[in-house]
């Protein structure tokens, strides 16, 4: 069987597999939920690995994440930036872009130039402007994430105004009770994830022609849009956007040499 290279991203809220072959093309994509433990979703990894004809014993490994020390049988550990810069640049089709990878505990901002990474912030202290700001807020309003997205689509003229997620959380709990409508209470949330983010990638994007968005909430239109009017410029998404970082990290196997 011809040699395959696999790419593993366990984030904190779901894991991403990709299989390429000898020509970069991908032949397997997984995905799941990462679970209470990074360990076991590995390990679940390999058998659906090895039920698709996949073998990770017979293929080289990279693993990538905030999970990727839990991989045992990975070849190498690369970090995420590395990983969904090299992911990004391979699916968008272009060795200069930003790269705004929207995690579920973190946002990362990338700064790709030639392929390489000249430059990336990383928001991890706080959960402001992440996935799980988002579920958190959906979990209040008794919607799930994708829900909240499109019903703020069609809401408008109300705003949260902090930036932790406990008070807004409060904020939130404060409309309902003034009887303020979902889709506008929709509408506050995802324009206060759009406003930090958008802070935090204006500078960093202001001279490159093309910005694409990676992650879970790629795949959220309205959020896509939001975001695209609030830095002034398109910002792309691709299906396999999502897979950035799997699709970096098993491009990444490619330097991995076996006997």
């Amino acid at each position: 069987m011809e040699r395959v290279y696999i790419g593993i991203d366990i984030g904190s809220t779901c894991a991403k597999t990709v299989v390429l072959d000898g020509g970069r093309n991908i032949l397997l994509r997984l995905l799941q939920p990462t679970g209470w433990s990074s360990v076991d979703t590995a390990e679940d990894i390999r058998a659906r690995l090895a039920g698709e004809g996949f073998p990770v014993e017979e293929a080289a490994v990279v693993a990538t994440g905030y999970g990727r020390v839990s991989v045992p049988y990975a070849d190498r550990c690369v970090t995420e930036i590395t990983c969904h810069g090299r992911g990004a640049c391979r699916i968008y089709g272009t060795p200069d872009l930003t790269v705004i990878d929207i995690g579920g505990q973190d946002t990362k901002i990338i700064r790709i130039q030639d392929g390489a990474v000249s430059d990336f912030l990383m928001n991890d202290k706080c959960s402001a402007g992440t996935g799980r700001f988002l579920e958190i807020m959906a979990n209040t309003l008794a919607v799930r994430p994708e829900e909240l997205c499109g019903m703020a689509a069609h809401g408008g003229g109300t705003s949260i105004s902090s930036m932790c997620t406990v008070f807004a959380e409060s904020e939130v709990i404060s409309l309902i009770g003034r009887g303020e409508k979902r889709e506008n209470i929709a509408f506050a949330v995802v324009d206060s994830i759009v406003k930090k983010v958008a802070s935090q990638a204006g500078r960093m994007s202001a001279d490159q022609e093309t910005v694409c968005l990676t992650g879970g909430l790629c795949e959220y239109p309205y959020l896509r849009q939001s975001l695209s009017a609030a830095l002034g410029r398109p910002v792309r998404t691709e299906a396999d956007g999502r897979y950035a970082g799997a699709v970096g990290a098993a491009l990444c196997a490619f330097s991995i040499r076996k006997a």
